[in-house]
């Protein structure tokens, strides 16, 4: 499967067409959909006759040719939304999320709609993990890892409230990237909690991150496109509830740590500031109260139709009083300054994504321990592949950048996957 630049190369160069990139996706997606159930939606004319007019446009944007995977909690105006949930089995938006309007209007093709976990929190759909069928992708982006990581669409768009980017990214061995919050537009977006919920990506190289970012901010692509003049500066965080990550895990961290050093990095140990101890304590208070309040609708007209999982979660978010959700807050807005400070002289920090390998069946979708301080953070996180681990499925580490630091940790996340090559 090509990458959106190896796309972008081909399409300028008269080697292919929105119509034959969108063809190669579909051809891969009906060899493969069946062991891995990636799609929630898929109308191979529709996406077809969407990559003809593409083609036929005289105007071609800077992401023609390539085919996007749209998480199914994106509104689109062509295609079903149900937000994984049989309350919406037949929704039919009026109009298409922002994200996705921009990345149509910069000539991608929405290819179709991918699996979400309903309401993109922990009750899991049909997804299932390219590298072994009987594991899950991880959630709630679960289709959009799973179609990127088994080369069915060279990008797709995810969603993250506590992991549900970089967690599904390194259980399926890609890449995974979750911008500082509010760098993407949320409109047309069915959220979960105003705090943290972060639109993010999945490609199959951290190259391929530039020109889709560009799109979604206006921004010159170039901007973006960086590479470090020398070797980074590296703190390595094993802070919060770091007991919950597997041998393997840990010993894979240790490993790409001395790797990285051995590349030419300046390595250094980072203790977590009590502050942010305390922040990631109260993270559940804060997205549990607003998960609740955002699906008011739902939970007084249709909690019949609710799984129980999602029940449960709404209930205990009704019983979080404003006190304590606002004294949450409050320990996040601390946690943020000493975020932004606590850098230092180091470019980013390495952690781990996940616990370890992706957890056998798909009635869980893993543990978002290593990604909820960051995510309600709102500093821009990446997850790069770093091997395997004993059952034969992958393993990754996480960058974390300072807040509004993308593009240099888009460099140094090249420089990263360069090094653990």
């Amino acid at each position: 499967m090509l990458g959106v630049r190896n796309i972008l190369k081909r399409v300028a160069a008269g080697e292919a067409t929105a119509e034959s990139e969108t063809r190669a996706c579909l051809d891969r997606i009906a060899e493969r959909e069946t062991a891995v159930g990636a799609w929630a939606f898929l109308d191979p004319a529709r996406a077809v006759a969407e990559a003809r007019r593409r083609d036929q446009s005289r105007a071609k944007g800077p992401l023609h040719g390539v085919a996007v995977g749209i998480k199914d909690i994106f509104d689109t105006a062509d295609m079903p939304t149900s937000y994984g949930s049989p309350i919406y089995a037949d929704h039919k938006p009026a109009a298409d999320a922002a994200c996705v309007a921009l990345l149509r209007a910069a000539g991608a093709v929405a290819l179709g709609k991918t699996v979400t976990t309903e309401f993109a929190m922990t009750h899991p759909g049909q997804t299932r993990n390219p590298h072994n069928p009987a594991h899950t992708p991880g959630g709630s982006s679960s289709g959009s890892a799973a179609a990127v990581a088994a080369g069915m669409v060279p990008v797709a768009l995810g969603t993250q409230t506590l992991g549900s980017v970089i967690r599904p990214a390194a259980f399926c061995g890609i890449v995974g990237f979750k911008p500082s919050y509010g760098a993407i537009n949320r409109a047309g977006t069915k959220l979960i909690s105003e705090s943290a919920d972060t639109i993010g990506l999945f490609t199959r190289s951290v190259a391929d991150i530039p020109p889709v970012l560009a799109a979604f901010t206006g921004a010159p692509m170039e901007s973006y496109d960086k590479t470090l003049d020398k070797a980074p500066r590296i703190g390595l965080v094993r802070g919060v509830e770091w007991d919950k990550a597997a041998a393997p895990a840990q010993a894979a961290f240790e490993d790409a740590a001395r790797r990285l050093a051995k590349a030419g990095a300046s390595v250094c140990d980072v203790a977590v500031d009590p502050a942010l101890t305390t922040a990631h304590e109260r993270s559940r208070i804060i997205t549990g109260y607003e998960l609740a309040r955002a699906y008011a609708y739902e939970w007084f007209n249709h909690r019949d139709r609710l799984s129980p999982a999602f029940a449960r979660n709404v209930a205990d978010g009704m019983a979080i009083a404003f006190a304590d959700y606002n004294s949450a807050r409050g320990a996040f807005d601390v946690a943020r300054r000493v975020a932004a400070e606590a850098f230092g002289d180091c470019d980013f920090w390495l952690t781990l994504p996940a616990p370890g390998e992706a957890p056998k069946g798909i009635e869980s979708t893993g543990d978002p321990v290593f990604n909820r301080l960051w995510t309600l953070l709102h500093v821009p996180c990446l997850t790069v592949p770093c091997g395997k681990g004993p059952a034969g499925l992958p393993l990754g580490v996480q960058l974390i950048g300072p807040p509004r630091s993308a593009a240099r940790l888009l460099a140094a996340g090249r420089w990263v996957e360069a090094a653990l090559a």
